[in-house]
C-alpha cells in the first residue's frame, strides 16, 4: 500500500493549503480523503446521460443528492453555478469547472475551450477549479496555452487546480487507446509537470497493450497500473474516475485499488446519479466505507 503525501508535503501557497483543508477535514469524511460528486456530463456528454434517472437533469436534485451523501463537493460548469448552487452556498464545497466542449466534434484534434475564470471561482465561493486538458492531442500546444493563463491566475488568487488529464487524439488511439496504462501514466505524469494541485484520471487498463511504447508491453496486473499512475503524479493528489456506469461490485473494486494505491479519493457522477435517489445514496455508503480506511494528515 502506498502512502498519500500529506498537505504540508505539497509546497502549497496559504490560500491552496486552506482551501483544500477545508474541502478534505470540513467535509465528507472529513478524514483527508474525498469524494466528490461531477456534474459536467450535460455539456460534456448531452441530456442522454440522464435518460437512465431523469430526475438527475435537474441541478437542484444532484445538489441535495450531493449535500445528502456528504460529499466533499459538487463539480459544476458556470452555468449551473450560477443559477443552483446559491441554495448551498457554504455547506458543500464548489469545484468550478473552468472549460468543456461537447461531444458533437470527434477527439482527433480534441481542445477543451475555457468559458469561465477563476476569478468568477472566487466570486462564486469556489474551493477549488477544474480543467481538462487533453493530453497528446494535437491541439496541445493551444491547451498548455491557455491551461498556462489558468494556472497562473490560480496561484495569483490561491485556488486549487484539479486537472482532467484525459489523454486523446489519433496517436492515442494508435498507441493502446486512452484508457491504456501507457496513456493514463503518461497523462498523470503531464498534468503533474504542468502544476496541477490534484489530477483526475481514468482507471488504467493494462491489458491495452497494442502498439504501446516499452515497458508499458509488458503485463500489468490491475493494481500494479494504479500504483504506478499515482508514483507518476509524484505530489501532485490523484483522483480517481468512476467513469461510466458499471457493476457495483466492479465500482468497490476499483475504489479499493485506487486507495490502496495512495489515492486521495474518487470522483463518481453517472454511477451515483443514473439510479434512484436512494440506491445512490446506499451506493455512497459503500464508497465511504472504503474510503474511512485510508485515512491521511
Amino acid at each position: 500500500m502506498q502512502k498519500r503525501a500529506a498537505l504540508n508535503e505539497l509546497g502549497l501557497s496559504v490560500g491552496k493549503k486552506a482551501r483544500l483543508r477545508r474541502i478534505l477535514f470540513d467535509h465528507g469524511l472529513r478524514n483527508g480523503t474525498a469524494l466528490f460528486l461531477p456534474y459536467d456530463q450535460g455539456l460534456e456528454h448531452g441530456p442522454r446521460d440522464f435518460f437512465a434517472n431523469p430526475a438527475a437533469s435537474g441541478p437542484a436534485y444532484v445538489m441535495k443528492l450531493a449535500q445528502a451523501g456528504e460529499f466533499n463537493g459538487v463539480v459544476l460548469q458556470i452555468g449551473l453555478a450560477e443559477k443552483f448552487f446559491w441554495d448551498y452556498a457554504g455547506e458543500i464545497p464548489l469545484i468550478l469547472k473552468l472549460n468543456g466542449k461537447t461531444d458533437i466534434p470527434p477527439d482527433a484534434a480534441a481542445l477543451s475551450p475555457v468559458h469561465a475564470s477563476v476569478e468568477d471561482a472566487v466570486r462564486l465561493g469556489a474551493d477549488a477549479v477544474g480543467y481538462t486538458l487533453y493530453v497528446g492531442s494535437p491541439a496541445q500546444e493551444t491547451d498548455f496555452t491557455q491551461y498556462r493563463t489558468i494556472r497562473a491566475d490560480a496561484e495569483r488568487l490561491g485556488m486549487p487546480v484539479i486537472v482532467w488529464a484525459y489523454p486523446r487524439g489519433a496517436a492515442i488511439e494508435s498507441k493502446g487507446g486512452k484508457d491504456s496504462f501507457y496513456a493514463v501514466d503518461y497523462a498523470a505524469r503531464v498534468a503533474s509537470e504542468l502544476g496541477a494541485d490534484v489530477v483526475k484520471v481514468n482507471f488504467p487498463q493494462p491489458s491495452k497493450r497494442d502498439n504501446v511504447k516499452p515497458p508499458y508491453e509488458e503485463i500489468f496486473t490491475p493494481q500494479q497500473a494504479i500504483d504506478g499512475v499515482v508514483r507518476s503524479a509524484n505530489r501532485t493528489l490523484v483522483l480517481v474516475s468512476g467513469g461510466e456506469r458499471a457493476g457495483d461490485e466492479a465500482m468497490y473494486r476499483k475504489a479499493e485499488q485506487a486507495m490502496d494505491a495512495g489515492g486521495l479519493g474518487l470522483i463518481f457522477g453517472r454511477n451515483v446519479w443514473q439510479r434512484g435517489y436512494d440506491e445512490s445514496l446506499a451506493f455512497v455508503d459503500g464508497l465511504k466505507e472504503i474510503l474511512v480506511q485510508h485515512p491521511s494528515d
